[in-house]
């Protein structure tokens, strides 16, 4: 059984923007459909959403067959919630909430076996279960490790992020940023905007990546031009909020 290749990893490396969705509905159904509906890339999101390892792991089952990439956002910087998420098959990680060098570090440790890291070995599904040749010695190339800027902090020491070896791209995450700049809930203030989009602008110029949420067409068409090369552009639960309500007034309206 051979190597699962990281298809995410090469699209970050070619020229070109690449787009996809946050899913939060922990359900292999609903992973299925989105993949197919021709985005890049979903996001599993473990941070806000009820999602738990065998969730994750049907979604990922379920969009196998699809041509979409699978990214798997982890709780928190746990280094066991991320052994556990890599044991199971993801290879693409967005970690939420990472602040310095420090912490990017200890991040690129838990995906990476010894020497280089600290990622403890197990023969699971990522694995093939035993099956894959050579496994724990090719496993590091097919890892990608983003990271989510999305604190002042995180903005101030952007360039030292950047620069940890084993960190693959930077992600700013505008709602949190905006509520360490003072501004819950005013992602599309004129300074989170500006301070997301020189954020892209620093990233890139340190040789990395830049992705970002964007909540609109418009948000997404600034950030890409400040540089941002994939771009999340919407979560299922809130498509299917604004979807079901729309459809439920056309029939209630006078």
């Amino acid at each position: 059984m051979d190597m699962p290749i990281n298809h995410f990893k090469q699209q970050l490396a070619e020229p070109g923007n690449t787009y996809g969705i946050i899913v939060s509905l922990a359900d292999p159904v609903a992973a299925e459909i989105t993949a197919n509906a021709g985005f890049d890339w979903i996001i599993v999101d473990t941070e806000h959403a009820p999602n738990d390892l065998r969730t994750v792991m049907s979604q990922m089952q379920s969009t196998a067959a699809s041509d979409c990439n699978v990214i798997v956002r982890p709780m928190s910087t746990d280094r066991v919630t991320i052994k556990r998420l890599l044991d199971i098959g993801a290879q693409s990680l967005l970690v939420p909430m990472v602040d310095d060098a420090a912490e990017a570090t200890h991040v690129v440790e838990s995906i990476r076996y010894p020497p280089l890291g600290k990622r403890g070995v197990a023969g699971g599904r990522a694995a093939g279960w035993g099956q894959v040749e050579g496994y724990f010695t090719k496993a590091d190339d097919q890892m990608c490790l983003i990271v989510q800027i999305e604190s002042v902090t995180a903005l101030a020491n952007i360039e030292e992020i950047c620069a940890v070896d084993g960190v693959d791209a930077a992600f700013v995450g505008p709602s949190d940023l905006a509520a360490s700049m003072g501004m819950i809930g005013q992602a599309g203030h004129l300074d989170v905007v500006t301070a997301v989009s020189d954020a892209l602008q620093r990233i890139t110029a340190a040789g990395l990546p830049a992705g970002v949420y964007a909540a609109s067409p418009e948000t997404a068409k600034t950030y890409a031009d400040a540089g941002a090369s994939f771009l999340a552009v919407g979560v299922d639960t809130y498509m299917l909020a604004r979807t079901a309500k729309a459809l439920a007034e056309s029939f209630t309206s006078d």
